[in-house]
């Protein structure tokens, strides 16, 4: 080993050094050897810019903590303060007063030293130095007053609007969205100064405000040209050379089922009843086949890691040449498809599994609503439209009904939770907000696509073959025992092993409060109380399927880490060849890369969905609905609206009834003298009192607080009564 490694250096500074060393004493103190001298000045200034040392006046370097220094990502709320989250995982983040804040935005890698707060003598961060900055371009909305320009930025914790000095604005308009160059940073006691480079144009311009979120969130927004040409290279239509090697299952019923709006089909299902059990046959494009590795597609495909769905939307993870044409399954066409072949028995164990690559020919596109028509409506009319298909659909419900059973009896957790699904007129605008719940159909091909990934990844497992896991790790001690606390309010609890929770013990829970009225709110609490599924290389298990081995396979067409492991399955299926060389990068440096998209999607997904939910209440403010309460926060609640499936913030600053406090342990906020309690599950009449689009915030008051400065109390967990005369014993508690 070197001596200049890492570890010899925070050995240095760490056990050997009782004070900062220079880069000269550095030096001296290894014994380096000429060539190591030159090298160390590099590798030091590597163990800066990630956190791991801290570089002093006059050139020495310490470790951060011996110093009394943090340094770490520092993350602004909304309301000023932040946190900075060290590059040591092992240290506490730091919290950071406003006033310390400066000249630090979001983002940034920063030095904060501790000190002790006057006011409460507890220790917080000021930050002192900036390492690295997050932004050299926002995207904000252009706005003018008395002649002065400036740009309000679209991230909510990026509070302070940018200065565009004269000349600087190019053809922005007030009121436009566009991207600015920040050109000087803000300093102790000046704001940030930039310059428009680019006009996005207006900001309820739908398309405009995709592309919004895509800079914002750095997700990459079109194909290059050399990506494009690639994908026009491709073949419209499977060419009979390409079946060479290939099984011919063109004479199985295939189907495909999805959304209404879907147009990339990834899967496509088929089945036949045996003597003893089932044989079912998932299909998946054998997108492998027209993305070689290295490849100018491969290269943009890895770098997104995912496709990006907006209501009425999308940033496809490939050119729309594959994602739409020829790697989806679209109907009556040929399909290049790798294959996994399982066979059950007839409680719906897997009793045998076969993979292959195939050509195959989908008999029919059809939809969740016209699966449920069929199987759970009994619709005649669409049953006879669908009449070569009935009986293979009915022989998939058994199947999918004793998989459902298998899963249960392992653990598996379901949450069946509703989710909002946006209805948009032609122009792209929100005309109506509803809940979808989850039918027979959505059941059926999940349990099969959740099959097909079982069983590929044990396979691949018993094969010891490397490959991308989808990992799901057991909650936390804490996160249980908080839980615990929570549900304990509604009479109800589990009592959790010593040796860690299983989830079984969580799955029989669920079972016990389904039907009852808490049962909504104890679902959603379980599930922010579960950690959240990544991928790895590490075969860690998925806690939440109660599964051993679990990987992504069955949609290749949007997301990398399925690709990945079809290119793993195939090489080795073609003679047992190493998956080794099937990327430059390591399956590691992948994994870790696909988890860092899929996070970076779905917070894009959420603003836009939040964005439009701000777009169809624009109009509503100063109407009444009633609502639910399902989140509490020392600064207020959030209400889920019953007749519309949005949320919104009732500010704790609107109940001016009385002094409330927060209690984390049981999720409320209750009156110091009424007692009057706000939780979740409360139900409770809500106004719209303020809509923001910039900033994707609902604002809701209590109806009473408009009808009546004393408001109406409750009964129970939130139960609304009416207004009743008071009693003497009410009265001398006022």
């Amino acid at each position: 080993m070197s001596k200049i490694d890492f570890s010899a250096i925070l050995n240095l500074l760490q056990q050997r050094a009782n004070r900062p060393l220079s880069l000269k004493e550095i030096q001296e103190t290894l014994d380096l050897s000429a060539g190591e001298r030159k090298s160390i000045g590099k590798i030091l200034k590597s163990m800066v810019k990630d956190g791991t040392l801290v570089q002093l006046k006059g050139g020495r370097f310490a470790l951060p903590r011996k110093v009394n220094l943090v340094v770490g990502t520092i993350s602004v709320h909304r309301d000023g303060y932040g946190f900075v989250a060290p590059a040591d995982n092992n240290a506490q983040d730091v919290f950071v007063p406003a006033r310390h804040i400066r000249p630090a935005m979001h983002g940034d890698m920063v030095v904060v030293s501790l000190e002790r707060s006057p006011r409460t003598g507890r220790p917080e961060g000021r930050v002192i130095r900036i390492e690295q900055r997050a932004y050299q371009t926002l995207v904000g909305r252009y706005q003018t007053d008395h002649g002065v320009g400036y740009v309000s930025p679209v991230d909510p914790h990026l509070q302070d609007a940018l200065l565009i000095p004269p000349g600087a604005a190019g053809d922005a308009k007030s009121g436009q969205m566009v991207l600015v160059e920040i050109e000087s940073y803000p300093g102790h006691s000046r704001g940030a100064v930039g310059r428009i480079v680019e006009v996005l144009g207006d900001a309820s311009d739908p398309e405009v405000e995709i592309r919004v979120a895509a800079i914002q969130f750095n997700l990459p927004y079109e194909f290059s040209i050399e990506a494009l040409a690639e994908a026009d290279k491709v073949a419209l239509t499977v060419d009979k050379r390409e079946l060479v090697g290939r099984e011919d299952l063109r004479h199985l019923n295939f189907m495909t089922i999805d959304g209404e709006t879907a147009r990339d089909f990834d899967d496509a299902v088929a089945i036949s009843r045996l003597d003893k059990g089932y044989r079912l046959w998932v299909a998946i494009a054998d997108v492998a086949h027209y993305v070689p590795v290295g490849s100018v597609i491969d290269q943009e495909a890895l770098e997104r890691g995912t496709s990006v769905y907006f209501p009425g939307a999308c940033l496809p993870m490939l050119p729309e040449a594959l994602s739409n044409g020829i790697c989806s399954l679209n109907p009556q066409v040929d399909r290049l498809v790798l294959v996994a072949e399982l066979d059950f028995d007839t409680s719906g164990q897997r009793v045998g599994l076969r993979f292959c690559q195939a050509v195959m020919h989908s008999r029919a596109r059809l939809t969740y609503t016209t699966v449920a028509a069929i199987l759970v409506d009994e619709d005649p009319e669409v049953r006879a439209e669908q009449q070569p298909l009935v009986v293979d659909l009915e022989i998939m419900r058994e199947l999918a009904e004793l998989r459902i059973t298998c899963r249960h009896q392992r653990g598996s957790l379901d949450f069946d939770l509703p989710e909002a699904q946006i209805h948009l007129n032609e122009q792209g605008y929100p005309e109506n907000i509803v809940r979808t719940e989850r039918n027979l159909a959505h059941r059926l091909i999940e349990e099969f696509m959740l099959a097909a990934n079982e069983a590929v990844a044990a396979w691949l497992v018993q094969q010891r073959e490397p490959m991308i896991f989808r990992v799901h790790e057991a909650p936390s001690e804490g996160k249980m025992a908080a839980f615990q606390e929570f549900i304990a309010s509604f009479n109800q609890g589990i009592s959790l092993p010593v040796e860690g929770v299983k989830p079984k013990l969580l799955q029989e829970f669920l079972e016990q409060v389904a039907g009852q009225p808490e049962e909504h709110v104890i679902n959603h609490v379980l599930l922010r109380s579960l950690p959240r599924a990544y991928y790895s290389v590490n075969n860690l298990g998925h806690f939440g399927l109660a599964a051993d081995n679990y990987c992504h396979f069955t949609s290749p067409i949007r997301r990398y880490p399925d690709l990945m492991v079809h290119r793993i399955l195939k090489n080795r299926l073609a003679q047992g060849q190493s998956s080794e060389t099937v990327n430059e990068m390591s399956l590691k440096e992948i994994a870790q890369n696909s988890s860092t998209t899929e996070r970076r999607a779905m917070e894009a997904e959420r603003d836009i969905i939040n964005l439009k939910k701000c777009q169809f209440m624009a109009d509503k403010v100063g109407e009444n609905f009633s609502g639910m309460v399902t989140s509490v926060r020392a600064f207020g609640f959030f209400v889920e609206l019953r007749e519309i499936f949005v949320e919104g913030l009732v500010h704790v600053s609107s109940l001016d009834d009385d002094f409330y406090q927060y209690e984390e342990e049981r999720h409320r906020l209750i009156g110091m003298n009424r007692r009057r309690e706000f939780s979740i599950g409360t139900r409770i009449e809500v106004r719209v009192h303020k809509v923001d689009l910039d900033r994707r915030e609902i604002d809701f008051r209590l109806v009473e607080e408009y009808n009546s400065g004393r408001g109406t109390r409750y009964g129970g967990r939130g139960q609304l009564k009416p207004r009743a005369r008071r009693t003497r014993r009410e009265k001398r508690h006022r």
